[in-house]
């Protein structure tokens, strides 16, 4: 049988590659591998909004973070803006994104998960303040722009780790938004 694999390089958009939206430490016999229409699916949310939420971010909470930012990925930095102003350019980090039916079921996924279409990603946070300031942009980026999504959940575990989930998808989006405790 012939190994199918993904070019986990591919930019979906500037800051974003397929690698990091289908990652999972799930092992599987179906490689975890999204079909091209999921593929177009996570370059939506890529293009469309993750890189507006990463922008807005770091220009609306600059350098206070950037410490703590660092300790997630060392790659953060402080970058200039179009006017010349100082900006974070600190990553969104995504946690889960695609998944196929089998990682969605080792997972516990609900059995119509946003994640099995591509329209869906977890976003990592540092605690409820920056989920809920992620939220915000979002639902800002959603109004400004007249984009509608489906589903904005704040989420937390037994653990107390947040996370948003966020899913987007080619039509019939509800707009759903909730504060979830699992």
């Amino acid at each position: 049988m012939t190994e199918v694999s993904i070019n986990k390089n591919m930019n979906l958009s500037e800051h974003y590659t397929l690698g990091e939206v289908t990652k999972t430490s799930v092992k599987t016999a179906d490689g975890n591998i999204p079909s091209h229409v999921a593929i177009e699916n996570l370059k939506n949310l890529c293009e469309n909004w993750l890189e507006d939420l990463r922008y807005s971010y770091n220009t609306l909470y600059p350098s206070s973070h950037l410490e703590r930012s660092r300790e997630i990925s060392p790659c953060a930095s402080l970058s200039r803006d179009d006017n010349g102003g100082a900006r974070d350019d600190n990553p969104i980090i995504i946690s889960s994104g695609y998944r196929s039916p089998e990682v969605n079921k080792a997972v516990g996924g609900a059995p119509t998960s946003n994640h099995l279409t591509g329209c869906a990603v977890d976003i990592r946070c540092e605690g409820f303040e920056q989920a809920l300031r992620y939220a915000n942009i979002l639902m800002d980026i959603a109004d400004g722009t007249k984009r509608d999504y489906d589903e904005l959940f704040i989420e937390r575990n037994k653990q107390g780790r947040y996370w948003i989930h966020f899913a987007v998808r080619p039509k019939d989006n509800r707009r759903r938004t909730s504060f979830i405790i699992s």
